[in-house]
C-alpha cells in the first residue's frame, strides 16, 4: 500500500507537506503542489475522502492522547491515565483516541497536519520533548501529562515526584532503615522526566540525611527485577531499604530477594512508588507502594485541554498531585546490624 511518506519521498517534500495537500488543510505552494500531486498520481496514491471532510470541517471533537510505545512499555498505571481521560472526553462531548506513535516530531507534525484532532495530550514526556516543539510550530492545542525541564506557559498536569519521593524516605527513616537504594528504569537515550526528577530528589534528601546513595538502572520487566534481586544481597549488602519506580520489574525484585536468601521486608523493605493496586498485588508478599493518581490526572489533562482549545486567552493551567501511600506487606523496621545489641 503507497503511504504519505512514499509520495513526499518522491515529490522530494515533507510528509506534512503532503498532508497539506491530501486533506487540503494548509496552503502550500502551487509548484510544491504540482509535484506532490503528480507524485500521488505515478504512484497511485488515493486520498481519504473522509480524512479529507474531517480535516476541512475545523473542529472535529477528536483529542488525541500521545504515547510513545516504540520507547515505554504499557502499564496497568499508564492504562488508567488513558480510561479516565478518555471518560472525562465523552462526559464532555468529546471523543479521545489513543495514538500509539514513538517519539518523533516528524510524525507528531504529520497528525497535527491532518486536521483531524482539535487538540493533543502528551505522555511519557521528556525532559526535552521534541514533541513539544511540533505541535507549537503546527498551531496544534496540547497538553502534557507530564513536564519539560521548562514547561513556561504549556498547560501540564504532573505526579509530584519530589514530594512522593520524599515521603518514601521519609517512610523508610521511620522505621531506622538508614541505607536506602534507588531502583529506576534503563531506557538509553530517553530522558524520562519523571523518573530523573525522583532520581535527583533521593539524591538530594539522601545527601541531606548524611546517606550515601545507591542508584540502580535495570530493564523494565520482572525478567530483569528477579535478576537484580537474586545478586542484590552480594551487590549491595548493607542496603536495608529500596525504593523501585520500575513498576514492570517490582515483582520480579521480590522473587528474585526471596531466591537471593532475603527475607521481606524483615532482611530488606521494599517501598515502590508510582505503581498502581493491580501491580501490588502482583508481589508476593504484597507491596507497599505509592499509588500513581491515573484517574485524576487523567481528567485533570483533558480538562487543561479543552480550556486550551476553548477559551485560548486564559492563563495555562499547571497542577501537581503527589502519589498516595498504600500499606502493604513489604515494610517493617530495620534489621540490627551485625554485631549489634
Amino acid at each position: 500500500m503507497v503511504t504519505m511518506r512514499d509520495v513526499a519521498e518522491r515529490a522530494g517534500v515533507s510528509v506534512a507537506t503532503v498532508s497539506f495537500v491530501v486533506n487540503d488543510s494548509k496552503p502550500v505552494r502551487e509548484e510544491t503542489r504540482s509535484r506532490v500531486e503528480e507524485a500521488m498520481r505515478t504512484l497511485g496514491f488515493h486520498r481519504n475522502p473522509v480524512g479529507a471532510a474531517l480535516a476541512r470541517r475545523g473542529h472535529t471533537r477528536i483529542l488525541a492522547l500521545l504515547f510513545p510505545t516504540h520507547e515505554r512499555p504499557l502499564t496497568p498505571t499508564a492504562v488508567a491515565f488513558f480510561t479516565s481521560a478518555s471518560r472525562r472526553a465523552h462526559e464532555r462531548g468529546y471523543d479521545l483516541v489513543m495514538w500509539p506513535i514513538g517519539n518523533d516530531a516528524q510524525q507528531v507534525a504529520v497528525l497535527a497536519g491532518t486536521g483531524l484532532v482539535d487538540g493533543v495530550l502528551l505522555m511519557e514526556v521528556q525532559l526535552e520533548d521534541p514533541r513539544v516543539d511540533a505541535l507549537r510550530a503546527a498551531g496544534v492545542p496540547f497538553a502534557m501529562i507530564g513536564r519539560t525541564t521548562e514547561p513556561g506557559d504549556i498547560d501540564y498536569v504532573d505526579i509530584d515526584f519530589e514530594a512522593t519521593t520524599r515521603e518514601a524516605i521519609a517512610r523508610l527513616r521511620g522505621l531506622g532503615h538508614t541505607d536506602i537504594a534507588f531502583i529506576a528504569g534503563n531506557e538509553p537515550g530517553y530522558d524520562h522526566a519523571g523518573r530523573t526528577r525522583a532520581e535527583g530528589q533521593y539524591r538530594a534528601t539522601i545527601d541531606e540525611l548524611g546517606g550515601v546513595p545507591t542508584t540502580i538502572r535495570i530493564d523494565e520487566s520482572p525478567a530483569a527485577g528477579r535478576a537484580l534481586g537474586e545478586r542484590f544481597a552480594r551487590e549491595h549488602p548493607g542496603v536495608t531499604g529500596v525504593i523501585s519506580l520500575n513498576e514492570h520489574a517490582a515483582a520480579g525484585l521480590l522473587t528474585g530477594l526471596a531466591h537471593g536468601g532475603a527475607e521481606i521486608p524483615h532482611d530488606i523493605s521494599v517501598i515502590s512508588m508510582s505503581t498502581s493496586a493491580y501491580m501490588a498485588e502482583m508481589g508476593e508478599p504484597r507491596l507497599t507502594y505509592m499509588r500513581a493518581p491515573g484517574t485524576e490526572l487523567g481528567e485533570w489533562g483533558v480538562d487543561a485541554l479543552l480550556e486550551r482549545i476553548l477559551s485560548p486567552a486564559h492563563p495555562p493551567q499547571q497542577r501537581l498531585l503527589a502519589c498516595e501511600y498504600v500499606p502493604g506487606d513489604t515494610l517493617a523496621r530495620a534489621r540490627p546490624a551485625a554485631g549489634g545489641g
